[in-house]
């Protein structure tokens, strides 16, 4: 094991070579005769356990060396303990504040200040050691956080790839619906109606659980999902019932988190559910209308979560946008012109704004992650 290093810094040679004798057994010694000696050899290396400061030094002194050593050296770890002639209470109070760990007056004992030396690099050793225990933890938060992060994501990925598989959804619609969402947000981030409500972290959240919207539908019978005419009332019933059910499913999800969280105290769990109350909020109520019209509840105006609101502008957007086998594509000045007339009926007005504000921006969107190959989308999926 190595030795504890200790740096005496003293202006007389006396004091320099009677310290150095006392503790070169035990210890590894670099001396400086002056301030500037002291920065040095701080600057060399190696780096002191525990600095031994005389206050009483010409040019620059111990106190003023003290400082610099802390602005300088980011010194706030190492034990300071003056060694001084000065044993006024006062000279003593004056070390204290500046943080010194120690004081002690010459002449020295020379038990004393082995004993207080000794103390003192033990206070520290241990203080390392929580230290590197506290930032090994920090590190493995961090990892097992990221490994969470990207369990979570890649276990959404799969559920979103199962569902888009079987409604024939594809997979460019859902790259689509994040990128407009993720447009949408920051325009409407600048509106200081919203400014204070949007934060990053909500934006970021909103993204992230805007393809979970149609989740329900995988408890949608195949013979109503996958029906090629147009469905009947009581099917059109059923279908809307995809709202309630990938809620439901999330809802249970959410409720396991939290059980697993009172075991497991978690920044990527508290994230989760966060990330988990968002996409309920979209699954239930992405076919709510601004004018109380829409279902599952009826909702109307700011009753309706705002992401939700948001996620209805997006996907009746994609919907038009593109073409399916029971329509064709409308264009971008028609798809627009609808949303636009919609404005306090079907959508929030402000996000229609915001939509109008950035409509080049979506239409780019769509032009870059086009459909190569439109699927055989259900005309039962017209409802959209």
């Amino acid at each position: 094991m190595e030795k504890p290093v200790i740096l005496i810094i003293d202006d007389e040679p006396a004091n320099l070579a009677v310290l150095t004798h006392l503790l070169k057994g035990d210890y590894q010694i670099l001396a400086a005769k002056s301030a500037k000696q002291a920065f040095t050899v701080m600057d060399r290396g190696p780096r002191p356990d525990l600095i031994l400061l005389d206050v009483m030094m010409p040019e620059i002194d111990g106190y003023s060396t003290f400082t610099r050593l802390q602005d300088n050296y980011d010194a706030s770890d190492i034990p300071v303990i003056f060694v001084t002639a000065l044993s006024d209470t006062l000279d003593e109070e004056a070390g204290f504040s500046l943080g010194a760990v120690d004081y002690i007056t010459k002449p020295i004992n020379p038990t004393i200040v082995q004993a207080r030396i000794k103390a003192h690099l033990e206070i520290k050793r241990t203080r390392d050691i929580l230290k590197n225990q506290k930032a090994w933890l920090e590190e493995e938060v961090e990892r097992r956080t990221s490994e969470n992060i990207l369990i979570q994501e890649i276990t959404m990925k799969v559920i979103l790839e199962l569902a888009e598989a079987r409604d024939s959804i594809t997979g460019n619609h859902i790259n689509r619906i994040e990128a407009y969402m993720k447009l949408l947000g920051r325009n409407l981030q600048q509106n200081p109606l919203f400014s204070r409500v949007l934060s990053e972290d909500l934006v970021n959240r909103i993204v992230k659980a805007a393809p979970l919207h149609d989740i329900g539908k995988i408890g949608i019978p195949d013979s109503i999902l996958l029906k090629p005419g147009k469905l009947t009332p009581e099917e059109f019933e059923i279908m809307k019932q995809h709202t309630i059910i990938g809620y439901k499913a999330l809802s249970r999800a959410m409720s396991k988190s939290i059980q697993a969280g009172e075991k497991e105290k978690s920044s990527a769990n508290s994230g989760y559910l966060g990330f988990l109350e968002t996409a309920m909020q979209i699954a239930l109520s992405h076919h709510e209308r601004w004018d109380g019209t829409g279902y599952p509840e009826g909702l109307a105006g700011t009753r309706i979560p705002l992401p939700a609101r948001m996620l209805a502008l997006v996907d009746v957007y994609d919907a038009l946008i593109t073409a399916r086998p029971y329509k064709k594509a409308w264009s971008t000045e028609e798809t627009e012109t609808f949303i636009a007339a919609n404005s306090g009926k079907h959508f929030d007005p402000i996000i229609v704004d915001a939509f109008l504000q950035v409509r080049k921006e979506f239409a780019h969107i769509k032009h870059v992650q086009h459909d190569l190959q439109e699927t055989e989308v259900p005309a039962a999926q017209e409802y959209l």
